[in-house]
C-alpha cells in the first residue's frame, strides 16, 4: 500500500512533533542539589501551567512565545515545580503548576491551550508546553496510590509520585490510541462524524488500544466496531503526543477489504466514503468541516488527498 511518501505533503510537520531542541536531562531529576542550583541560576526560565493552559504573547516581530520569567520572578509554589530540560545554550526550563495563571501588568499576554498555542509557538515552546501540560494532567488525576489508596507525594522533579505508606512509585501515564485514514479499492477515504461533534464535522476514525492487543489489531478492531468496515493491510505513518489528557496518537493508513458501512450509533453517528473530488466539493461548499488545526488527522487526510485541503469558498 502506497502512503504517498514522495508527495510534498509527506514532509510537512505534524503539530507538536517537531524537534524542540530541548534535552530532557532525565538523569538530573533525582539530584536535588543540581535542581536547586538550576532553579537559582540567573538564565533559568519558568512558565506557569494551569488547567492545560499557559500564557502566550505576541512579539513585535510577529512571533508568538510562551510567557517565561526568571525563576526569582516566578510565583511561589511548594511542590508543583517540574523540571523540563535544558537547551543547547545551557538554559534550564521549569514549569509551575498553579490553580490559576498569573496576571500580566502589560495586559498583552493571553491564556491559551495547546490546540491554539501549538499552531503558533516555536518548536521549542510548543515542546515545553506539551511536556508541562501532560505532567499537569497526570499530577491532577493521580494524587492517590492505586495500590493502597494513600496520598502520594511528588518526586523526580514532577516525573514520579511516590507513596510514603506502601513505597509504591507511580509514573506519568500515556495511553496509546490509534488514528487511521482508511481507503477502499477505489482509493476513496472513509471519514466519520462523532455524535458529540458539531454538525458537518468529519474526520478519521480513532480509538484506544486495548490490553493484550497490538496497535495493528487495534486499527482493524476499531474500524469494524465504529463503521462495520473490515480492514486488511495496515501501515504505520507517524505518532503525535496528545495530552488531552494523556494520549499518544499512533497514525496509520489502512486498506479496507469491504465497503458497506454500518456505524455503531454510539460513538460514530455517520460515516461516508469520499473520493478526492467528493471531498473537495463538500469542503468548498461548506457541507462538511474537515479535520484541522494541530491534529494528526488533518495530516493523514492530506497524505491521501495529495496536497493541503481546500478552504470553504462561502
Amino acid at each position: 500500500m502506497s502512503t504517498l511518501s514522495s508527495d510534498a505533503t509527506a514532509h510537512r510537520p505534524i503539530g507538536l512533533t517537531a524537534h524542540s531542541g530541548i534535552d530532557r536531562a532525565a538523569h538530573h531529576r533525582l539530584d536535588e542539589a543540581w535542581l536547586a542550583a538550576a532553579w537559582s541560576h540567573p538564565t533559568t526560565r519558568v512558565f506557569v501551567v494551569s488547567g492545560g493552559q499557559a500564557l502566550i504573547d505576541d512579539t513585535p516581530d510577529g512571533r508568538t512565545e510562551l510567557v517565561m520569567t526568571p525563576s526569582f520572578e516566578a510565583p511561589l509554589t511548594e511542590t508543583h515545580r517540574y523540571f523540563l530540560g535544558t537547551d543547547a545554550d545551557g538554559v534550564r526550563y521549569f514549569a509551575l503548576q498553579k490553580d490559576t495563571l498569573p496576571g500580566r501588568m502589560d495586559q498583552s499576554a493571553r491564556p491559551a491551550g495547546l490546540r491554539e498555542a501549538g499552531t503558533l509557538l516555536s518548536a521549542r515552546d510548543a515542546g515545553l508546553m506539551v511536556h508541562a501540560v501532560a505532567l499537569e494532567n497526570w499530577q491532577r488525576l493521580h494524587r492517590f496510590c492505586s495500590r493502597c489508596g494513600e496520598r502520594t507525594v511528588i518526586a523526580a522533579a514532577g516525573h514520579i509520585r511516590r507513596c510514603q505508606a506502601c513505597g509504591a512509585e507511580h509514573y506519568p501515564r500515556t495511553d496509546p490510541a490509534v488514528i487511521m485514514l482508511v481507503t477502499d479499492e477505489e482509493d476513496r477515504a472513509l471519514l466519520g462524524r462523532q455524535v458529540h461533534w458539531p454538525e458537518g464535522r468529519f474526520s478519521t476514525l480513532a480509538g484506544f488500544v486495548e490490553p493484550g492487543e497490538s496497535i495493528e489489531q487495534s486499527v482493524v478492531r476499531e474500524v469494524f466496531e465504529e463503521a462495520g468496515v473490515t480492514v486488511g493491510e495496515v501501515e504505520y505513518i507517524a505518532s503525535q503526543p496528545w495530552p488531552f489528557p494523556s494520549s499518544l496518537m499512533l497514525g496509520f493508513m489502512a486498506r479496507a477489504t469491504s465497503s458497506e458501512i454500518t456505524v455503531d450509533g454510539e460513538e460514530i453517528e455517520e460515516a461516508r466514503w469520499f473520493s478526492r473530488e467528493d471531498l473537495r466539493a463538500a469542503i468548498e461548499s461548506g457541507e462538511i468541516l474537515p479535520p484541522a488545526g494541530i491534529s494528526i488527522a488533518a495530516r493523514l487526510v492530506e497524505l491521501w488527498y495529495g496536497k493541503p485541503l481546500p478552504k470553504p469558498t462561502s
